[in-house]
C-alpha cells in the first residue's frame, strides 16, 4: 500500500488489525489530531507496519467518532475499537486525558492537592483539578436545592458521581471544604511526620514540596479562632498542633482610629494637669495604656506637641465629632 493512499482510507475500510499495531505507541486512541504513525526504517525496528508509514491516526481516529455518532459504524467494528482504548465523546476524551495526568501527578506527589500552576507531562493538571472542584460544588448545590424542595439549577457543567469517585479512589481528600491550600499544607505536614520528623514550629524549619511548613503551622497556632471545628481536630489530633498562648500571640496592630483615641488620652491627661492646650511643639507626653488592674500595662510616650499641630492644620478634614472633642479641651484651631 502507497503511504499516501492513507488519507482516503475511512474508518471501515482500516482493519482492526492495523489500529492494533497504530496504537503501540500510546498504549490507547487517545492521540493528536495531528498525529502520524512514524516512518522509517527506526519506526519499522520498534514494530510498525512499513505499510503504516505516515498513517493520519488522528485524523482517522476523528472520522471515526463521526461515523460513530452518525450510526453508521458496525457494531463489531464499534466493540473491536472500544476494546483498543476507544473513546467516542470529546468530552469524555478530556475527562480522561485529566484522569490520567492526575493519576500520575498523585503518584508522583502522593496527594491530589496541586497548586494551579502545577503541570504533569505538559497537562495543567493544577487548572484541571481547579475546574473539577468548582463541578463538583456546583453538584453538591444542586442537590441540596434538590433535598430541600427548591427548584434546583441546570445540572450542565456539574461533576457527575461517578466521576467524583474516580477522584476520590486517587485522593479522598481532593476537593475539601475549605481552601486547598490549607488542605494541601496539611497533608504535606502529615507526610513528614510520618517519615519522623518533627513537627515544624518555625518559618524556615522545613521546606516540603515548595511549602513552608514550619511558616503553615505558626499560621495555625496563632490563627487558631479562625479555623472550623473540623479543622481544629485535624491540626491538634493528628499533627499535635495546639493553639498559641494569650502570651507568644502578637499583639493586635492599632488602627489609624485607635492612634487618634490614644493621642487625644494624651491631649486630655495633659489639659487635665495643666488646664490648657498650649502644647510646645517639642513637648512628648507619658500615658499608661491598659486597666489599672491588668498585668498587660504600659507606659507610652507619644509626640503630643507636633500632634496637636497636625491637628490644628487639617482642622478642615477632621470629622465633627473630633472636632468637638478638641474642643471641649481647650483646642486653639488658630
Amino acid at each position: 500500500m502507497h503511504p499516501g493512499s492513507h488519507a482516503s482510507r475511512t474508518p471501515r475500510q482500516t482493519t482492526p488489525q492495523e489500529v492494533v499495531i497504530a496504537t503501540r505507541e500510546h498504549g490507547d486512541l487517545r492521540v493528536p489530531f495531528t498525529y502520524r504513525v512514524p516512518a522509517g526504517q527506526d519506526a519499522v525496528a520498534q514494530g510498525w507496519l512499513a505499510s503504516l508509514a505516515n498513517f493520519p491516526l488522528g485524523q482517522w481516529t476523528v472520522d471515526a467518532r463521526r461515523f460513530y455518532a452518525r450510526g453508521n459504524m458496525d457494531q463489531d467494528r464499534a466493540v473491536q475499537l472500544e476494546n483498543l482504548g476507544m473513546i467516542w465523546s470529546h468530552f469524555d476524551v478530556a475527562w480522561e486525558e485529566g484522569l490520567t495526568a492526575a493519576r500520575g501527578w498523585a503518584a508522583e506527589h502522593g496527594h491530589l492537592l496541586a497548586p494551579l500552576d502545577a503541570t504533569h507531562q505538559g497537562y495543567r493538571i493544577g487548572i484541571w483539578l481547579k475546574n473539577q472542584r468548582a463541578a463538583a460544588r456546583k453538584a453538591a448545590q444542586t442537590e441540596q436545592r434538590r433535598a430541600q424542595g427548591l427548584p434546583a439549577e441546570s445540572s450542565a457543567g456539574a461533576l457527575s458521581q461517578e466521576r467524583r469517585e474516580q477522584l476520590e479512589e486517587i485522593d479522598p481528600s481532593w476537593c475539601p471544604t475549605w481552601p486547598v491550600e490549607w488542605q494541601r499544607a496539611f497533608h504535606l505536614t502529615r507526610q513528614h511526620l510520618d517519615k519522623a520528623g518533627s513537627l515544624p514550629t518555625q518559618p524556615g524549619d522545613v521546606m516540603h514540596q515548595g511549602e513552608d511548613l514550619g511558616r503553615w503551622v505558626q499560621a495555625q497556632r496563632l490563627g487558631w479562632d479562625r479555623l472550623t471545628t473540623v479543622q481544629q481536630w485535624m491540626c491538634e489530633q493528628v499533627l499535635g498542633i495546639t493553639p498559641a498562648s494569650e502570651e507568644v500571640k502578637p499583639k493586635p496592630r492599632r488602627t489609624q482610629a485607635d492612634k487618634w483615641a490614644l493621642n487625644y488620652e494624651a491631649a486630655r491627661q495633659f489639659y487635665e494637669r495643666e488646664g490648657h492646650l498650649r502644647v510646645p511643639r517639642k513637648h512628648v507626653e507619658r500615658i499608661v495604656v491598659g486597666d489599672e488592674d491588668s498585668e498587660d500595662q504600659e507606659e507610652r510616650e507619644l509626640r503630643l506637641g507636633a500632634w496637636i499641630g497636625n491637628q490644628r492644620s487639617r482642622a478642615a478634614t477632621l470629622s465633627p465629632e473630633r472636632v468637638e472633642q478638641l474642643s471641649a479641651i481647650g483646642m486653639r484651631w488658630s
